[in-house]
């Protein structure tokens, strides 16, 4: 039997700018998103396919979703296929825009009100992406009819094991400020959703900047850490929020013969190797 796992690259985050504008005046969101798609092109066995959880951009702006397609082209052009989805930077009809006549680039039905889809990859392994963007605000949430295609999404295949992705973390993290800004509304309907449907194994986000692991109902929960700038970690109830110049990275999710869905942290860098024991 063939041992080879099947692997889910997350990245998360990335905050493109326009005009290369860096963040707090010190990270260049670009540059650290062009080192992480040059990393996921080496990752072996190659990847089945690549998700970014949200925040593709900073500002929800036409010429950043435009930089955003130029950076992520090399994964589109060594024919992998990308699963996008909004965060509460980012603005629906621009993002769905910039990446229109790209067959392998996954953003949801044109001119929909909610970026909701699934793909089913090998192994077998079904992805159910999750829009939980409210317009203008920085906190997620679902309303009922989110929530109701969900559910349909989920139905399809109650016998395929399920990782459900989207933006917002669905529990508290002990990162006050993070926390005032989680999934909101209709998280009661969310944990109801992911408790009906055992099949879902994993339940990924972004948004916290940080790698996290929780649960919510019998589904692990796991952010992904953002690509360029992370956020503190400060545990204290009143602490503020604050950016922090720890290392980037993403997450690696592999699962296949004898091997449940487990999922990796890959730090940013390079880290030399110095034994093979």
């Amino acid at each position: 039997m063939d041992a080879t796992p099947y692997l889910l690259v997350q990245l998360s985050d990335p905050h493109i700018t326009h005009s290369g504008r860096l963040i707090s005046g010190r990270v260049d969101t670009a540059a650290a998103l062009r080192h992480a798609v040059e990393r996921v092109l080496q990752i072996r066995p190659r990847p089945v396919a690549v998700l970014v959880s949200g925040d593709l951009v900073d500002a929800g702006h036409p010429a950043e979703y435009a930089q955003l397609r130029e950076l992520l082209m090399p994964l589109v052009d060594a024919g992998l296929p990308l699963a996008l989805l909004p965060g509460n930077h980012d603005a629906r009809g621009p993002l769905q825009e910039a990446f229109a006549g790209l067959a392998r680039v996954h953003r949801g039905e044109p001119g929909a009100t909610a970026i909701q889809y699934a793909l089913d990859l090998p192994g077998p392994l079904r992805l159910v992406v999750l829009d939980s963007l409210v317009p203008g605000r920085p906190e997620g949430g679902f309303d009922e009819a989110r929530l109701a295609q969900a559910q349909a999404l989920l139905a399809e295949r109650p016998d395929m094991p399920t990782l459900v992705a989207l933006h917002h973390p669905p529990h508290a993290t002990g990162l006050a400020a993070m926390d005032a800004m989680s999934l909101q509304a209709g998280l009661a309907g969310f944990e109801a959703l992911i408790a009906g449907h055992p099949q879902v194994q994993r339940v990924v986000c972004g948004h916290l900047h940080r790698m996290t692991l929780g649960r919510i109902a019998h589904a692990a929960v796991i952010s992904a850490p953002s690509t360029a700038h992370q956020v503190a970690l400060d545990l204290a109830p009143d602490a503020p929020l604050a950016l922090a110049l720890e290392p980037a990275g993403w997450l690696i999710h592999a699962w296949g013969p004898g091997l449940p869905l487990v999922s990796h942290l890959a730090l940013a860098g390079e880290h030399e190797r110095i034994a093979d024991l």
